[in-house]
């Protein structure tokens, strides 16, 4: 009995953490368990991946994740179809996260899985959240192998539903001398860019980090209209925005001062576009790029609503308190 409610206890922590987004906890639980009764883990897994309850499921979903290895991975596909065939949002929400964590295995298996996932979209009207989530789950799998199946794929899902196979495509079929050429050519839609953009979001090799600059120049030149309306001007240089705060502790240092510069530049400018299209992102983006003048732009086009408006107050001081010798 004791055992029995100890198991209890630990998924119900489990879920909880899941829950509230405490990862850290949530991995702490599985490897208390793993070490504890390392023959048992895998049963009680099992009987939450058979709970009504949606986040008992992911919460399980998320422990094979971290257990790992071909049994885990098996088992996830497994529940993927399972979860695919429940036609409800409960199910539909797991299957995401389930993607989610195949795209983070570090196998070949994993790959397979999330391939039988794409073709398995491909052969119905898949929605396009679902071809979203698989593509960036394979852009982290990323393997000379995906290239024949990604294009066999983009013959029978057409645009838009396949806007992020398309870039998915091109990261894995161009070189990086390739791709900053190509993000340079005016005659390319920026809508397309912008997809590239949204793909990286999940993972941005070292060998990519050289196509910022390009990214952040082309930025610059349509800020004066991205600032000024709704558009894919604004779309282009808000998923930029997402994608350097993504990454944050990562690319931010690596930037040359020229690009700085010019990202300062064009973040000034969404800070003070009209208070239906002001940049959250780019106030943050100036805590990174900013100089101590920055901080009177960000008080002055602070938004009204309190909590947006705090994002500006402690960007501007946090210029203020850097600056300060």
């Amino acid at each position: 009995m004791a055992q029995e409610l100890g198991k209890e206890q630990w998924r119900s922590e489990l879920i909880d953490a899941f829950r509230l987004g405490d990862e850290e906890q949530a991995r702490g639980l599985v490897a208390t368990l793993r070490e504890a009764q390392p023959r048992q883990v895998r049963a009680v897994l099992e009987e939450m991946l058979e709970s009504p309850d949606g986040r008992a499921r992911q919460a399980a979903a998320f422990a094979l994740g971290e257990l790992g290895g071909p049994a885990s991975t098996s088992r996830l596909e497994q529940q993927l179809v399972l979860e695919e065939a429940r036609g409800d949002h409960d199910g539909s929400s797991v299957a995401q996260f389930i993607t989610q964590v195949l795209g983070q295995l570090k196998s070949a298996s994993a790959r397979a899985a999330l391939v039988r996932k794409l073709k398995r979209l491909a052969s119905g009207t898949p929605d396009p959240s679902d071809v979203d989530d698989v593509t960036h789950a394979l852009w982290r799998k990323r393997h000379p192998e995906l290239i024949p199946t990604v294009r066999e794929v983009l013959q029978r899902i057409a645009l838009p539903t396949a806007r992020a196979l398309h870039a998915l495509l091109r990261l894995l079929e161009s070189s990086p001398e390739q791709l900053s050429a190509w993000i340079k050519d005016r005659a390319v839609p920026l809508s397309d860019k912008t997809e590239i953009l949204t793909v990286l979001d999940a993972e941005v090799p070292a060998e990519l980090e050289g196509l910022l600059p390009a990214f952040i120049s082309l930025a610059q030149s349509v800020s004066e209209v991205a600032s000024t309306q709704n558009g894919s001007e604004n779309e282009f240089c808000e998923r930029l925005l997402t994608l350097l705060l993504l990454h944050r502790e990562r690319l931010f240092p690596s930037l040359r001062p020229e690009a700085r510069s010019a990202l300062r530049d064009m973040a000034r400018k969404l800070v003070a576009a009209p208070e239906a299209i002001r940049s959250i992102g780019a106030a943050v983006t100036l805590e990174y790029v900013g100089q101590r003048e920055d901080a009177q732009l960000l008080e002055t086009y602070r938004p009204q609503d309190d909590v947006l408006g705090k994002v500006f107050d402690d960007a501007a001081r946090t210029l203020r308190t850097r600056a300060t010798p």
